[in-house]
């Protein structure tokens, strides 16, 4: 029986991530490796400060690493120019747009600016890909709504679809779940499975919704103190990866339920 070889999306190879200034490099995580091929939902966990969201700035060239590479779709990320980047790449930030003023549909239809002229005027193929980005994240009927006459949520939904709208291979995620409730928490994940299974795309996402991550993710990236660790979900907790994320005096992982539990 032949076995389909995967396609690898995103690697990342012996990187190391922090800062550089005056008095040398702070090291924020080292030997950082892991592979993501296409259609995969992946999560990036850790506590509080471990240097999250300084690997994703790495991971999408907003940071330079201090050492190691990453391949995009098996080509260093340093030989793309920005304008290639945008067409392979797109970015969900945690920071609020800079203009909320937009209507939705002009806020998703930015993602089209890799493709459009230098008028920036839609293509009826540019048109298309926002549409099927309207209906994938179910904001079709806040087309005509200004981004800051809605919640949270809704907010987040968009700005899931302004990337579904710029079209990459690759989407990557910074928090998406911040600020929402449970139930939206919930959503947001389930519609980024969806996205990853059915669009094929694949979606490497922070979160401190770790519980639902461990449920709803293809793979994880564990970020501890002096390692990263990189698997499916139940290896991970067969690991023991989990275990020494948070102080056990306080919260505690129970590896049956894959869930944590704090202390009493």
């Amino acid at each position: 029986m032949v076995t389909e070889e995967k396609h690898t999306i995103l690697e990342a190879r012996n990187l190391t991530v922090g800062y550089s200034n005056k008095k040398g490099d702070s090291v924020i995580g080292k030997n950082i490796n892991f592979s993501i091929s296409k259609g995969e939902l992946v999560g990036l966990v850790g506590a509080n400060g471990i240097g999250k969201s300084t690997l994703l700035r790495s991971l999408t060239g907003m940071q330079t690493p201090l050492n190691g590479e990453v391949f995009l779709n098996r080509k260093n990320l340093v030989e793309y120019s920005s304008f290639q980047l945008a067409t392979h790449l797109s970015v969900v930030l945690t920071e609020a747009p800079a203009s909320k003023n937009l209507s939705v549909l002009e806020m998703i239809s930015l993602g089209r600016q890799p493709y459009t002229n230098w008028m920036g005027s839609l293509s009826e193929e540019d048109k298309k890909a926002v549409n099927t980005a309207l209906k994938a994240t179910e904001t079709a009927s806040l087309a005509h709504r200004k981004c800051f006459e809605l919640s949270d949520g809704q907010m987040q939904r968009v700005a899931i679809a302004r990337a579904l709208a710029q079209d990459t291979p690759i989407i990557i995620l910074d928090e998406p779940t911040t600020h929402l409730d449970i139930y939206h928490r919930a959503y947001v994940l389930k519609l980024l499975k969806k996205l990853a299974s059915e669009s094929k795309k694949t979606i490497f996402f922070s979160t401190h919704e770790i519980d639902l991550a461990i449920q709803l993710t293809d793979k994880m990236l564990v970020m501890a103190k002096d390692k990263t660790y990189f698997d499916e979900p139940c290896k991970l907790i067969e690991a023991g990866r989990f275990d020494t994320l948070f102080p056990k005096e306080t919260i505690d992982f129970d590896g049956k339920t894959g869930r944590f539990i704090i202390k009493k």
